[in-house]
């Protein structure tokens, strides 16, 4: 899953929240640099990955895309699933999308110190894009994938896959769903385990 899923999955909980945030950031030990409740979002973050990468579900996203977008593939789909959260979020949330933002990049202000500097750097462009709401559009996917393709090593071919989500626009809003259902559950399960 992408930013939004990842904080959103977080609940109201602000240190689960931001260590769910910068967790691409933190690697492997460095963790335990960080406050035991920060740590706990890492650890949350990870699980969603796991979890997210293993199901059959996403498996079935992946596979459509595989034979163009090769190993970006799994980069693509968390995007596309940030879409349907974003541009269904009244299903989600009683909390309209932009005040959530909003919330969300005002909290990040407090722990500016422990982000990690990759994690600052990216926040400056989320925050100046606001990228959260511009998820629920399909020309903001379009924004985020070609700036992710321009970010990239090699030939991605990420700047045309908006087209790809307008193409097979029902298929994967049926998959987001069905998959949704099962990461909130599973999510729930491990918070409630640790607490």
């Amino acid at each position: 899953m992408n930013c939004l899923a990842h904080l959103y999955l977080s609940g109201d909980d602000p240190d689960l929240k931001i260590g769910n945030f910068i967790a691409d950031h933190v690697k492997g030990k460095a963790m335990n640099g960080f406050p035991p409740a920060i740590r706990d979002g890492i650890i949350l973050h990870r699980k969603i990955d796991f979890y997210t990468d293993t199901h059959p579900v996403v498996l079935r996203s992946k596979e459509r895309l595989r034979p163009v977008f090769r190993k970006y593939s799994p980069v693509i789909v968390d995007i596309f699933y940030d879409h349907f959260l974003a541009a269904n979020w009244k299903n989600y949330s009683d909390t309209d999308l932009k005040v959530y933002a909003q919330e969300f990049y005002k909290l990040t202000e407090k722990y500016d110190d422990i982000m990690p500097a990759k994690t600052r750097h990216m926040l400056t462009y989320m925050i100046s894009g606001n990228w959260l709401v511009g998820y629920a559009t399909t020309e903001g996917i379009n924004r985020v994938l070609g700036g992710m393709s321009r970010r990239t090593a090699f030939e991605s071919g990420m700047e045309n896959a908006a087209a790809e989500l307008v193409q097979n626009y029902q298929d994967y809003k049926v998959e987001f769903e069905e998959f949704f259902v099962d990461l909130r559950n599973y999510v729930q399960t491990e918070i409630r385990g640790n607490h």
